[in-house]
């Protein structure tokens, strides 16, 4: 058994001001561990690895998009912010490109150390400008082997032309395992605006899984375009105004301390 997997589930978005506003979409992910992702191809038929497939992963999706292996950049941003790691696994939960389109609004690393705990957490979210940007949080030693993971941040990227910049975020992390959840609180000064997470149950990697899951979302990029347009079209003729996008951040990751999850609570 690889640690690399499926995870099929539902992503929910629920609003709850100024106007209220729910969505839910069924998707699939991938958990990949980096150490193995380039071999993952050579047992799998419909999966390949930065080249065309049903499903593949393209390491240039992510991160700076250039060639350095994932797991070197990863590591690089842990030491810079002081996290060590040594040899200790890094895992990236993301939608892989479904007949060769991928849109990821939220993609997960979890950094773990040489015994197995979480050390930290990135989370790497995209916008639909084509923009970039990651949140790197350490884990508390309390919660490194425990079954949830509560960290906090302050918004530093524009997102959504419906959300001001003056917001912060909640996180509340199962991380993978039989299932896997990853929900996220999004507040102001007044209170929280929305929830949003995805939850879903692991299935192992194979040919078969991989055929179902295309089956129950064939057109998976274009699924999550779709619905995050929608929901956009929906808020927009709800009255809420429009925010101006403010450049992006100078620095390709922001460093937070530990225990911030209240700052949304």
């Amino acid at each position: 058994m690889t640690a690399s997997a499926l995870y099929a589930g539902v992503v929910t978005h629920a609003r709850l001001r100024p106007r209220r506003h729910r969505l839910a979409y069924r998707v699939f992910q991938m958990l990949i561990d980096l150490d193995e992702a380039h071999t993952l191809g050579d047992r799998l038929r419909l999966f390949s690895v930065g080249r065309f497939n049903l499903v593949s992963f393209h390491p240039g999706d992510h991160l700076d998009g250039s060639a350095t292996p994932l797991n070197i950049q990863v590591k690089a941003q842990l030491t810079a912010a002081g996290i060590e790691t040594g040899d200790g696994a890094v895992r990236l939960l993301c939608m892989p490109r479904v007949l060769g389109t991928a849109f990821n609004p939220i993609s997960v690393y979890f950094c773990h150390r040489p015994d197995g705990g979480l050390a930290a957490i990135l989370y790497e979210v995209n916008n639909t400008f084509g923009e970039r940007h990651s949140y790197l949080i350490p884990v508390r030693s309390e919660e490194a082997r425990g079954p949830e993971v509560r960290q906090g941040c302050d918004k530093a990227f524009f997102v959504s032309p419906f959300m001001p910049m003056e917001l912060a975020y909640a996180f509340r992390v199962r991380p993978p395992g039989e299932a896997v959840n990853v929900a996220i609180q999004v507040s102001d000064a007044e209170g929280v605006i929305l929830n949003t997470a995805f939850a879903a149950r692991r299935r192992e990697l194979s040919d078969r899984a991989l055929l179902a899951a295309f089956a129950a979302a064939p057109l998976l990029c274009l699924k999550v375009l779709g619905a995050i347009h929608w929901e956009a079209l929906w808020i927009w003729l709800k009255g809420i105004a429009l925010v101006p996008r403010p450049p992006a951040p100078v620095r390709p990751v922001t460093v937070a301390r530990a225990g911030r999850e209240d700052v949304a609570a």
